[in-house]
Order: C-alpha cells, then structure tokens, then sequence
C-alpha cells in the first residue's frame, strides 16, 4: 500500500505486532504493535541475512514523509555494504563509562562465578575501581591509565575506613595484593568491553603485576607443640569449643576455612573416612579424613539447633568467627608472621615431606590442576640426589680401601 498520513492514522492495533509496508522504497514499512504504537521501520537483506532498522514512532517528529526520506537513506547505507544499525547500536555501547560498563559485566559476564567470588570481585568494583575510573569512557582508557590506576591503588589512594553497619566497619587498605586482584577484574571488564564492540582492544594486558612476596610458612616440629599447647589453653579458659574444633580441625585436614566451617554433620561418611562437600572454591569435592580427623569430630557435640559441625553461637547456619581467636592463639604460642591458611599449606608440606607423592597431596587438598600442588615439589625427595648420594657413597667406600686395590 502507499503509507500516507491517513492510511497510518486509521491503522488499528491487533491481537499482535503487525506490519504494514510501503509501495515505494521496497523494505519501508510501518510497525503497529498490540498497544496500538506505530513505528516506523526499514528492512532488507545484507550479506544474505535480513536486517531491520527502527527509524521511529510515528508522531512528532516523525511525520509519513520524514521517515520514507530516512528510510531511503538508511537502504542507501545498506546498499553500500554498510550496517547502520550495528554502527549506531557501536556508537552507543562506545560512549558507556565504566560504572555504566560495570552494571552490564555483573548481568551478563558472570553467570558461571560463585556468589562468594562475587562477592569479591563486587567490593574490589565499589572500592576500588568506580571511585578512580568510575566516570571514565571506556573507549578513551588507555594503557598509561590502566598504569596509573594500579599505581594509586597500590599506594592506598582508595583506602577507607568508614562505619557500615550498626556493628560493622569497612577498613580498605589497599596495597600491590589487593592492586593485583582489582587489575585482573578490571582486565577481566575490559574484555568484555571488547566483546561488547565497546572498545578494540583489552589496554590491561600489557599492565605488568607487582611482584610479591611468596608467603610459604612452614611451622616447625617445636611451633607446632606450642600451637597444641595453645590451643589446650584457650579451650580451658571459656573460648568456643566450636572454635578450638575448628582451628584444630584445619590443621589435621589441610581444607579450606570456609569448608571447614560450612561442613554440616550430614555431609561426613565415618565409615568410609570422608566428608562430601557439595560446593567449594574447586566444585564438588570429597575430603578424606585421617584418623586424627576423625577422632577430633567424635568430640565434636552436636548442636540441635544446627547442621553444622562448627555452628555460631547464633544457631542455624550461621559459620562461626575464628580469625579473632586464631590471632589470640598465635599470640599465646609466641608464632608469628603466619595466617590461618598457611595451616593448609603447612598439612602439605609435611604430607610431601613424609613421602607422599605430589599426586597424592593434589588429591588430598582438592586441586582441580597439577600445576597448584607442584608448589610443593620442591620438599618431595629428590631422585637425582639420591643417586648422587648412593654414587659418592660407594666411591667413598672403594677410596677407603674397602675394596682391595689392584695388583702390580
């Protein structure tokens, strides 16, 4: 039909969205949608696929005539190999600010996290990110940028402390670890951005991370008695038996703190040796419990207000608080320099020291990858020294004249 001012005025909305198409220029047509909105539109085929362009609703200011001239403008662009729609929708995601590319990265780059990592990545966001590039476009950050917001960070520019709750406080420190974490989230954002048309390239790869240093403390034989004795203590001086339990579970298991105290009584198998965990930082893990391990939870009482083994004072499954009391503990071993997950890797540390191949150990302590145990590769027993040692030895021997000298 020819779309006139009348034509369209007399259009009626239907039980569904309908279009009506112009004579001439062929692809120029009007959408009227359920509600009875009319909306100008254009479609044809580029590249083999069928494109269609919204020009807009019909009214003020666009008039029958006014939308047939930018129909014919836009199948000119079309014409010319050119996607006009793609082009304005780049545009658009091009001009987006970083807060603005933040809210679409959680919607829609983060399906396969875990709400606890989430949780991380969202503080690194609120504290870190948005309040130095926050307002900045997105297309217009450059690598010198990405630089100078690791540096600041680094220096504690973002550092904080404010009151958040009734009882609650947030103290940000900043620092090169926590500059390290909140560069690879913002990396991460920016190549979203990049899959998102909202800028060419990714200007976070190239940022170099501050070196750190490796923490690997290894409590010896004689600390280790001191934190024993600590531990007997604290438990005789009123603190948390749940506390104590979960502190000394830690150390005879090797876990993780939050899988320790998440750990619910349904989920331990005593006859097999086992706790299996339906959720952990590595996914469905099966923790295999020593006798030690064992014999800790059979002195374990249950609570009947909880499933968990080390539940809070609150009940229910609420994880109870250990940090406080780890730090008491250590003070009272006189330990130092040494943090509540440094306990994990003190358990293997002795496992591959004792022997235990670093296979073994992966297994014990749930690595998804070998190449995060093969930290400790370097405690294993070292086949070469051995065969240098039985080597030497027996050319020592032969030297002392153990074996008889040839004759002249």
């Amino acid at each position: 039909m020819k779309l006139t001012k009348k034509v369209v005025e007399a259009m009626e909305a239907q039980a569904a969205d309908r279009f009506y198409w112009d004579e001439s220029p062929k692809g120029f047509g009007v959408k009227v949608t359920g509600k009875g909105k009319k909306v100008f539109v254009v479609q044809t085929r580029l590249n083999g696929r069928t494109r269609r362009a919204t020009i807009g609703e019909y009214g003020s200011p666009w008039s029958v005539d006014q939308a047939r001239e930018e129909a014919l403008s836009l199948l000119s662009q079309f014409a010319r190999g050119r996607d006009p729609v793609l082009e304005k929708k780049a545009a658009r995601v091009r001009g987006i600010t970083v807060r603005e590319l933040s809210e679409r990265y959680w919607d829609e780059a983060n399906q396969h996290k875990k709400s606890s990592t989430l949780d991380v990545e969202r503080g690194l966001m609120k504290r870190h990110i948005l309040p130095l590039l926050g307002e900045r476009v997105v297309s217009e950050l450059t690598t010198s940028d990405v630089q100078q917001f690791h540096q600041r960070v680094a220096k504690g520019d973002t550092a904080v402390d404010e009151k958040t709750k009734a009882r609650g406080r947030a103290i940000v420190k900043g620092g090169k670890g926590t500059s390290n974490r909140t560069l690879d989230l913002l990396s991460s954002m920016l190549s979203f951005a990049v899959d998102v048309d909202a800028r060419p390239d990714n200007p976070a790869r190239s940022v170099k991370k501050f070196k750190l240093k490796t923490h690997d403390r290894q409590l010896t034989e004689e600390e280790l008695g001191r934190l024993g004795e600590a531990l007997a203590a604290l438990a005789t001086s009123g603190v948390s038996e749940y506390a104590i339990g979960a502190l000394r579970f830690l150390a005879l298991t090797g876990c993780r703190r939050g899988e320790a105290l998440s750990l619910q009584w349904s989920w331990i198998d005593k006859r097999h040796g086992i706790a299996k965990l339906p959720d952990s930082k590595t996914g469905q893990k099966v923790l295999v419990l020593g006798e030690a391990a064992l014999l800790l939870l059979d002195g374990i009482p249950r609570r009947a207000d909880s499933l968990l083994v080390f539940p809070s004072s609150a009940g229910g499954t609420t994880p109870i608080s250990i940090q406080k009391i780890w730090r008491k503990v250590c003070k009272l071993a006189a330990i130092s320099e040494i943090r509540l997950h440094d306990l994990r890797h003190n358990f293997a540390s002795e496992a591959v020291s004792s022997g235990q191949s670093l296979y073994i150990v992966g297994k014990l302590l749930g690595h998804n990858q070998q190449q995060t145990t093969q930290r400790y590769a370097h405690l294993a027993a070292n086949p070469v020294k051995a065969a240098a040692d039985a080597t030497s030895s027996s050319m020592a021997r032969q030297m002392l004249g153990k074996v008889p000298a040839p004759k002249q």
